[in-house]
């Protein structure tokens, strides 16, 4: 039941998959355990509207999840081509030249799944928060957990962006990267913590 060819993967020497998958594979988690409270949930809430919104997020929820599960390989077909332009010849101008550019192209497209992680995992906390309260007790301590597995998938991508901008020489698009990830953690972190009290609450 357990994927151990990824774990097995993900413990190997080899750097694909590494932490954005790792934190693509959480914010699956994530949105699976939300799946299950609202499973849990629907057509035993009294309320109509709240019901509804439960169906809807559940089928937003699936949506998430596959597109996290695809996020995993994405991000390590993106690591590829930073392998390759690092490995470049750089000993003559037009060499560094050439280098500089295709590093670019490759920092910009390693960018790209960990942002995609964090904006769905972001939205899996705001469903999580919804569970949480909204959701069958039985299955408070589900949306719990959710919600932290959710903010670890934030802030592990979160350093698979930071990491890439760290020697991208478009200062403005780095800049920008990093603004959109400040803002997200400050949120959506906020957020989670949030949600995890408020479970703790209901159970202690």
């Amino acid at each position: 039941m357990v994927d151990t060819v990824f774990l097995n993967g993900l413990a190997s020497k080899d750097p694909t998959p590494g932490g954005g998958g790792a934190s693509a594979y959480g914010g699956a988690l994530a949105a699976a355990l939300a799946s299950m409270v609202a499973n849990l949930s629907m057509g035993k809430v009294e309320d109509e509207v709240v019901d509804a919104k439960m169906h809807e997020m559940s089928g937003r929820l699936l949506v998430i999840r596959d597109a996290l599960v695809a996020l995993i390989d994405a991000d390590a077909d993106a690591f590829r081509p930073l392998v390759e332009a690092w490995a470049m010849p750089h000993e003559t101008d037009e060499e560094k030249a050439s280098r500089d550019d295709a590093l670019l192209k490759a920092q910009v497209g390693a960018c790209e799944p960990p942002l995609e992680i964090m904006k769905l995992s972001a939205e899996v906390v705001e469903i999580c928060d919804f569970m949480a309260e909204h959701g069958r007790k039985i299955a408070v301590s589900d949306a719990g957990v959710g919600v932290l597995f959710a903010k670890a998938a934030l802030f592990g991508a979160s350093l698979n962006v930071r990491i890439n901008c760290q020697t991208m020489k478009d200062e403005a698009r780095a800049r920008h990267y990093l603004e959109d990830v400040d803002r997200c953690i400050a949120s959506y972190g906020a957020q989670a913590d949030e949600v995890y009290q408020k479970v703790v609450s209901v159970i202690s």
